[in-house]
């Protein structure tokens, strides 16, 4: 069974309500955690590129990324979970991984199951929520996320229209 359906939560993937590139974070986070991504990207095979600036790097040990000097560029992680889904995880800080989806990639119940799942292995991974906000939209409002306690990805807000 799917933790979401697309007709219950469309609206939430609707790029001209929610901005194109929605925020996806992880609050609360370790090196550890940051380590555990990467290693989770390696582990499941997935397709990755990591960039800082114009250049494509192997990818670095996460302490090794986290602590670059503060004027350095900041690097990205391009993960593409299948072919034509990405997901692009920056290094702002240690304490917060951040990533964006692009919404016209994930249209429908599958791509919205794929979604979930990808959410849902991170989550599962580290112990943590891992949730969506709008792009640019305040922490307070989250719109959807993986619940450790419920171990899938659930409604943190009304759908935006019905």
């Amino acid at each position: 069974m799917a933790d979401l359906r697309w007709d219950d939560v469309s609206s939430f993937f609707d790029p001209d309500l929610m901005g194109s590139l929605p925020d996806v974070r992880v609050a609360n986070a370790l090196v550890e955690d940051w380590q555990a991504v990467l290693d989770l990207v390696a582990e499941k095979g997935w397709k990755y590129q990591y960039s800082q600036g114009d250049g494509v790097l192997p990818v670095p040990r996460a302490e090794a990324t986290l602590s670059r000097s503060a004027d350095a560029e900041c690097p990205d992680l391009r993960v593409w979970p299948t072919a034509d889904v990405l997901a692009i995880f920056r290094f702002y800080s240690v304490e917060e991984i951040d990533f964006d989806v692009d919404l016209r990639e994930l249209q429908g119940q599958e791509r919205l199951d794929l979604f979930c799942g990808f959410l849902t292995v991170i989550g599962r991974r580290l112990g943590k929520p891992v949730v969506m906000y709008c792009e640019g939209g305040p922490p307070s409002h989250p719109v959807l996320g993986f619940d450790v306690e419920s171990d899938q990805v659930v409604l943190l807000a009304k759908p935006l229209v019905s």
